[in-house]
């Protein structure tokens, strides 16, 4: 089908792309503690790209009965299209990763459901009282792409996730828990998922009063991802630099965070769920320093802005189901320190541990700003978890406090499959109490 649309869009445009993403996923869904729904979901999306008279034109579709309007639609479109200044990537080679486990198509969905009744039973156990909701999922996709220039190539991705969520209301108190983990490989345990929310419900049992001050905070893996990974993305981001917005744009190649910072973005890891061998433009994935000592390195281009800042593509050209490819990353890791999260608990005579973090993203994501109520976080006294805050919020610029780091922990986790990160403490952030 592919070939078949290639060859009959080449006769009419200089240039063209032909990009099929194929998925099948059940979820095993619960609510209120008890088995929801059970549904399997297929779909096809085929994207058609062009260059026709030197500019860009798109369509997209999931049906397949009428090729002729789905090449008649990217040729209306690139009438109006921006120029093309970038070229469709030739025949590449490809590094091996493993993203497709053959083991998934073995689960069973009463396995699946006795993952789910696990799950909640074993957190049941910890709090009778507990409302839950939670997920098992299988999912399998087919991402394929040819173009003029000879490029013809394809690849398989397995994804098993498991996750759970929680709240325990008392009054007007509410404690919220939550926890997932996902792979390319099917998974036979909840115990690493069930683990961490038996932790967050023995952390926060207990109220503890906080004041408005600045205070230490470590954020935990979880925390770090919900409030101080978003800047970070938009900042590296190629368009945000073209558009000169990033705060960083200028500053490649000098001091700017903390030493002890690393991050890169990387595409070939082993059966993670973001790991692939090319980009959904063709492009060979790799490991990409962003930062290394505290300097950042580099931004993440996908061939469109990379064409327009005269630099190549880093592989980071993503799309939303069929949609436009726009640079995005693949998978932020930070690399882990070498302190354990008990010794940066034992160090705190007063401070935060946050778990999860609501609404930073409402701030000036692009300044690097932001502000948020602590969903879930802890007030530590001389080095022990006293009890969880309430109607509390925290603020801060996330450059700022990458500059001064005070230890990164050994204890790294993926959060959401798109993060990998260590807790991170700081010396001191903005606590003030909501009035």
């Amino acid at each position: 089908m592919l070939e078949y649309i290639l060859d009959k869009v080449k006769k009419t445009a200089e240039a063209a792309e032909v990009f099929s993403i194929t998925s099948e996923e059940t979820p095993v869904e619960f609510e209120a503690n008890k088995l929801k729904r059970i549904q399997s979901k297929q779909s096809q999306v085929i994207a058609l790209r062009i260059i026709s008279n030197g500019r860009m034109g798109y369509s997209v579709s999931s049906h397949f009965d009428n090729i002729d309007d789905l090449i008649d639609s990217s040729l209306e479109t690139s009438e109006f299209g921006m120029p093309a200044r970038f070229t469709f990537p030739a025949t590449d080679s490809y590094p091996v990763i493993k993203t497709y486990d053959k083991e998934i198509e073995s689960v069973s969905l009463e396995r699946m459901v006795s993952l789910g009744e696990e799950m909640l039973a074993t957190v049941k156990k910890q709090s009778k009282d507990i409302v839950c909701a939670a997920t098992v999922l299988k999912k399998s996709v087919t991402i394929q792409i040819i173009n003029t220039s000879g490029k013809s190539a394809g690849y398989s991705k397995s994804i098993f996730s498991m996750g759970i969520e929680g709240s325990l209301i008392r009054g007007t108190d509410m404690l919220f828990v939550a926890e997932n983990i996902n792979s390319c490989r099917p998974m036979d345990s909840t115990q690493k998922i069930t683990n961490t929310i038996i932790r967050q419900l023995e952390w926060g049992e207990e109220q503890a009063a906080i004041s408005s001050k600045k205070l230490p905070v470590i954020f935990t893996p979880s925390g770090v991802a919900s409030a101080l990974i978003n800047p970070l993305m938009v900042a590296f981001n190629g368009k945000t630099v073209l558009e000169g917005a990033s705060p960083i744009g200028n500053l490649l190649g000098k001091q700017i965070f903390d030493s002890k910072l690393n991050l890169h973005d990387d595409a070939i890891i082993d059966y993670q769920p973001s790991s692939h061998p090319f980009d959904d433009e063709g492009v060979a994935s790799r490991c990409l320093s962003l930062i290394e000592g505290g300097i950042p390195l580099n931004f993440m281009y996908d061939l469109k802005t990379a064409a327009l800042a005269g630099k190549d593509s880093t592989g980071n050209g993503r799309r939303h189901g069929g949609g436009l490819p726009s640079p995005l990353p693949n998978a932020f890791v930070v690399t882990s320190g070498n302190v354990a999260f008990d010794d940066m608990l034992a160090d705190l005579k007063e401070g935060l541990v946050i778990e999860y973090l609501m609404g930073a993203e409402q701030g000036n994501i692009l300044g690097g700003d932001f502000s948020g109520n602590i969903l879930l976080g802890y007030k530590v006294e001389n080095g022990k978890i006293k009890g969880r805050v309430k109607d509390t919020m925290v603020s801060g610029n996330v450059y700022q406090l990458l500059k001064e780091i005070t230890a990164i922990g050994n204890d790294s986790k993926w959060v959401g499959g798109i993060i990998k990160t260590p807790s991170l403490y700081f010396p001191n952030i903005s606590v003030s109490l909501k009035v």
